[in-house]
């Protein structure tokens, strides 16, 4: 959605309601979860963005906050079966402490073309989520995919009825990285046309990056923990 001014008139609370703070790095000890928690929070983040081990963590630091608390769900790769990833899913929404939940959409079936079963795999773990009115956004791995492939993934993600759709995980390899290009975010703008809402993820570095997504109408950027004052230009 186009913003009502542009984001270099922004404050810095204004735009960190852009951003799901991302602490998803597996290596990372429980003090370092605390600390990076805590971070989005002082920067006051629209959510912070963790691994379902850290729920319990950033639900107790978020609450009574104004940062919600995301949860990733069969990340980064997303090839679990359907049940696999509802049953998560299910795990996850049934404690209440998750705001939304990302999802990582089985993107070798984007690539062989499986359309079908590209939107029912997503549509299993929308409905599921929405039984408990968790948003869900739905991660396509743009820069695995063709543009084509794209626009056709984020069809079949509107269809099946999520919230979001999301270009990356910040995870993959074997690929050159580009993530949230607006090039890319500008093509499933085009695709969604106000049906869902969409999420950049990955490489949102700079704040002149920052600023262009906020500016084209984006409407959330998955931001990684050492990007966040960065973008926001606020001491660390």
């Amino acid at each position: 959605m186009k913003p009502t001014k542009k984001a270099c008139e922004m404050t810095a609370e204004e735009l960190a309601r852009y951003i799901d703070h991302s602490v998803l790095k597996p290596e990372f000890s429980e003090a370092e979860i605390r600390e990076q928690i805590q971070k989005g929070i002082d920067y006051k983040c629209k959510t912070v963005c963790v691994n379902p081990a850290s729920v319990d963590i950033a639900y107790e630091l978020c609450h009574g906050t104004d940062t919600e608390v995301c949860v990733v769900c069969d990340f980064p790769f997303g090839l679990s079966t359907t049940a696999s990833k509802v049953q998560q899913a299910k795990i996850l929404c049934e404690t209440g402490k998750v705001f939304e939940l990302d999802i990582v959409s089985n993107y070798g079936w984007i690539r062989s073309g499986k359309w079908e079963d590209v939107r029912n795999d997503i549509k299993a773990v929308v409905d599921e989520c929405h039984k408990y009115n968790v948003p869900v956004k739905t991660i396509l791995e743009t820069d695995a995919l063709t543009v084509e492939e794209v626009r056709m993934a984020t069809e079949m993600v509107v269809q099946a009825g999520s919230d979001f759709v999301k270009t990356s995980t910040g995870f993959l390899t074997g690929h050159e990285a580009h993530g949230a290009t607006p090039e890319i975010i500008a093509e499933m703008m085009e695709v969604v046309n106000g049906r869902a809402q969409i999420k950049g993820a990955g490489c949102i570095r700079t704040q002149e990056h920052f600023f262009k997504l906020i500016d084209m109408g984006i409407d959330r950027m998955g931001v990684g923990y050492k990007s966040t004052p960065v973008v926001l230009d606020v001491k660390k």
